[in-house]
């Protein structure tokens, strides 16, 4: 179901060339992220759109098909130094520290790694021959997770619209671009630790927190700024790059959030996981059934977390 809305809301954006289907210039974001929309690129191959998937030469996860065209360029880094990278990062999320340390530990850790994939970026820009074939051939919009910003960078050049299938920005930047409102009464902001249910001090905490994600926003992707002022000749903000997509497709499920108001341009498509979910064992429901539910709801609840758990 999630895979069928996320290919109509694309399709509707590709409608100028239905007839026909659409040219769809596909930028992911490499590794796990890949195998995630993995399925959505091949669906959309599948109804008649010609879809090009654009990817460094050094990579992970990403392997040679005949559902869609891929279209490589060159980098200098080596698969070694991301895998070093890599581990560096997880090795920090993997040790406890108190707050703030941790946060920062972890935000310095993203960062570098950020750095080390936008490098790869940096050098799509550097190759003529990869800008010379995207400019002529008439792309009608760009697919991107933006979480490493390179396709964002990339639709900006090629002037063409962008959709955005994602987890989410690390500083409620899926929220904030939208223009979608963001309580901070009752949403918990990243690295501040607090559940919905805050304290007077936990939601002068949360709005602190609220204040200093604009500065943890522009630093971490401060690359990503410099690389579209020179390649757009002007000076650009982290809005001005990620607001205009026209279509925002999250890979989680709204029911599992905090509540909020949001955009009709957000779509929540659920988890779309790397492995395909098996049919549920009956039995897992005839268990279900037997335990006491003070409502039907919480029934209903139950057996949408009892399927999350078993399929994420």
């Amino acid at each position: 179901m999630a895979l069928r809305l996320c290919c109509a809301w694309i399709s509707i954006l590709l409608l100028p060339s239905l007839s026909d289907g659409g040219k769809l210039l596909v930028v992911p974001m490499v590794g796990s992220h890949w195998l995630s929309m993995k399925e959505v690129v091949e669906e959309l191959s599948q109804r008649g759109h010609e879809v090009v998937v654009l990817v460094p030469e050094v990579s992970w996860q990403m392997e040679t098909t005949q559902a869609y065209k891929v279209v490589t360029y060159p980098v200098r880094q080596t698969l070694e130094e991301l895998d070093n990278a890599f581990r560096e990062y997880v090795v920090v999320h993997l040790t406890k520290k108190p707050f703030p340390l941790n946060a920062l530990a972890m935000f310095k850790a993203s960062k570098h790694l950020f750095n080390m994939f936008f490098d790869q970026c940096k050098d799509l820009f550097r190759s003529p021959e990869t800008l010379k074939f995207l400019k002529q051939s008439s792309f009608d919009a760009v697919l991107t997770d933006p979480l490493f910003m390179c396709g964002t960078v990339v639709a900006h050049y090629l002037s063409l619209p962008f959709v955005f299938f994602m987890r989410g920005f690390g500083c409620d930047l899926h929220f904030s671009a939208p223009q979608s409102p963001s309580p901070m009464s009752y949403v918990p902001k990243t690295f501040s630790f607090n559940s919905d249910r805050m304290t007077f001090f936990q939601r002068v905490e949360n709005a602190l927190v609220s204040l200093l994600e604009l500065d943890y926003c522009n630093s971490y992707y401060e690359e990503a700024l410099k690389l579209s002022s020179e390649v757009l000749q002007k000076d650009v903000s982290l809005t001005d790059l990620v607001s205009p997509a026209a279509i925002w497709i999250l890979r989680f499920d709204f029911v599992f959030e905090y509540v909020r108001p949001v955009m009709p341009n957000m779509v929540f498509i659920g988890g779309i996981n790397c492995a395909k979910g098996e049919p549920l064992p009956q039995v897992m429901f005839l268990h279900l059934q037997t335990l006491h539910f003070p409502m039907k709801s919480h029934y209903i609840v139950a057996e949408s977390l009892l399927t999350f758990i078993l399929f994420s």
